[in-house]
């Protein structure tokens, strides 16, 4: 008999433990969990491409405010080959 009804608590175990997150809470409040996610992602994507073009302008600036001896040091080309 003690078997029997331990078996049919592990079996009653198993079935809430199926139970997910999605069904124990309502529709709306998912509806809203999801825009909320995908507001973050749009504002993490913003975020992401607004510190881009600030460092892309950081590396402009730095480029224009070179003088003419790094931009000589920084160049491949060999001068001797131009004597």
């Amino acid at each position: 008999m003690k078997k029997k009804q331990t078996k049919q608590q592990h079996q009653k175990r198993e079935k809430d433990d199926s139970v997910k997150l999605g069904d124990l809470i309502g529709g709306d409040i998912m509806a809203q969990l999801k825009n909320k996610q995908k507001e973050l992602t749009e504002a993490q994507a913003a975020e992401k491409a607004a510190e881009e073009a600030k460092k892309k302008e950081e590396r402009r600036l730095r480029e224009k405010n070179k003088s003419f001896e790094e931009l000589l040091g920084e160049s491949d080309l060999n001068w001797k080959n131009y004597k």
